[in-house]
């Protein structure tokens, strides 16, 4: 599934309004999280993202990093296409947290109860790294500490 190519700008800092009916034919088909592709001037950037109805409109959030990295100011208007997220958790896992994961069944088992969101906020704390070897690294400090009972996400990533 996937949306025809539309215009979009920056509203506000870091929102996207999304046309009412591209947004609804997603949300119709139980798709709230999508794979989003942003083009600009012969540059291309996917991530995913979540429609959210915000004072009436159908948003999605476009970080000041992504505009960066397209090289998009306000005003500018740019190409954006929908498509059905079919990923297990809303968002790309990285290599080593997969790896990490697979291999510690008991902390993988505690990763699944959480609920999606939280599961998506410890994905993105890990990916933020841009080492593999840190990423690998905090993956076998984050079993070990879920294997120990922390639950908050401050202390997930600490050493212990």
């Amino acid at each position: 599934m996937e949306s025809a190519v539309f215009e979009v700008t920056v509203s506000g800092m870091h929102s996207l309004i999304i046309p009412e009916q591209i947004a609804e034919t997603f949300i119709d088909k139980g798709h709230k999280r999508v794979k989003v592709m942003a083009t600009f001037e012969g540059k291309s950037l996917a991530f995913h993202a979540a429609l959210n109805k915000y004072q009436g409109n159908y948003v999605i959030m476009f970080s000041k990093n992504n505009q960066k990295a397209l090289g998009i100011f306000q005003n500018d208007y740019f190409q954006l296409q929908l498509f059905e997220d079919s990923s297990k958790y809303g968002v790309e896992v990285p290599e080593e947290l997969e790896a990490v994961l697979k291999s510690d069944h008991d902390a993988f088992q505690i990763f699944e109860s959480f609920t999606k969101g939280k599961q998506r906020g410890i994905i993105y704390a890990i990916g933020r790294y841009k080492n593999s070897q840190t990423r690998i690294d905090k993956s076998l400090v984050l079993c070990e500490n879920l294997k120990r009972g922390i639950r908050d996400n401050r202390d997930l990533l600490r050493p212990f």
